[in-house]
């Protein structure tokens, strides 16, 4: 409910994601680099958004100075480009004609615009299907938020780098997974490749299927050459909706794989077989 407050009072940000939210200029990167970030807390006390958001920050937000600040002071600011925001927004697809939203955690940057969907965004990373316990992504958002500021400072560098694919634009890095290894929870992957023989049949590579303790080990030991699997998608496995699928350092905070695909009878809302089959090409 409380979430459903917060895109009211966003003015939809349902429209981030229809209108195709700006990417930003090279002027607006520098802004960026030169802002205050203001993290957007839930106008909830018990929302476990806030707890997860505050935590992160606090352990793993380096690049700019940073304020928690809630929806009504978000309001005031997000014209300013003085800040930067770290918001959290639930999406629709267009193409998604299930009516699915999805959270994503957005980095945006104030400007003197009218719509929230007009504001430049600088990073977006789905987080969790909608109405789905919250703690299933908190004990990833962490690295996740490491990975935004890691993208940000990348665009700061070679504003070239944008576009409505940036996501994949971390795919250069897949072939370099083969040297690394994969943690993955066993409920995150297809059916058929479940078990660690099935892995290893497709894929003969460091692969470990773990419990959730593990991987929260691993992004806080900051284990050398270790990816996390972060697998969004609905758990109702609808026909239809979307699947992503991306892996992230531990030790680096940088994104090797990004994909995602429509959830029907044949692939399931997991990481695939193809996923493993794309990634073991590069032997």
């Amino acid at each position: 409910m409380k979430r459903l407050l917060l895109l009211s009072v966003f003015c939809s940000a349902v429209l981030l994601s229809r209108a195709q939210a700006p990417f930003p200029s090279a002027e607006e990167i520098k802004q960026f680099m030169n802002s205050k970030t203001c993290v957007v807390l839930e106008d909830d006390p018990f929302s476990a958004w806030n707890s997860f958001i505050k935590k992160a920050v606090t352990s793993f937000w380096t690049i700019t100075p940073y304020e928690f600040i809630n929806i009504v002071e978000f309001n005031k600011r997000r014209t300013d480009p003085a800040y930067s925001f770290i918001v959290l927004t639930q999406t629709h697809f267009e193409k998604d004609k299930t009516g699915g939203l999805f959270n994503f955690i957005n980095l945006i940057q104030g400007k003197r615009v009218r719509d929230l969907s007009d504001n430049p965004e600088i990073c977006a990373v789905p987080l969790s299907f909608a109405d789905e316990d919250d703690t299933g992504y908190g004990y990833k958002l962490g690295i996740i938020l490491a990975f935004i500021q890691k993208h940000a400072k990348l665009i700061s560098e070679d504003p070239s780098i944008t576009g409505r694919r940036y996501l994949r634009y971390y795919n250069v890095n897949a072939p370099e997974v083969v040297n690394k290894t994969i943690l993955a929870k066993k409920e995150d992957l297809a059916p058929e490749i479940n078990t660690i023989e099935a892995v290893k049949a497709i894929y003969p590579f460091s692969f470990k299927i773990v419990e959730e303790e593990e991987i929260v080990k691993a992004i806080n030991d900051k284990a050398p050459a270790t990816l996390i699997l972060h697998k969004v998608g609905p758990s109702d496995n609808r026909t239809g909706s979307f699947c992503f699928k991306i892996l992230i350092g531990t030790d680096d905070s940088n994104m090797y794989y990004f994909g995602q695909h429509r959830i029907n009878n044949s692939n399931p809302n997991a990481f695939l077989e193809s996923d493993l089959r794309r990634l073991a090409r590069y032997k």
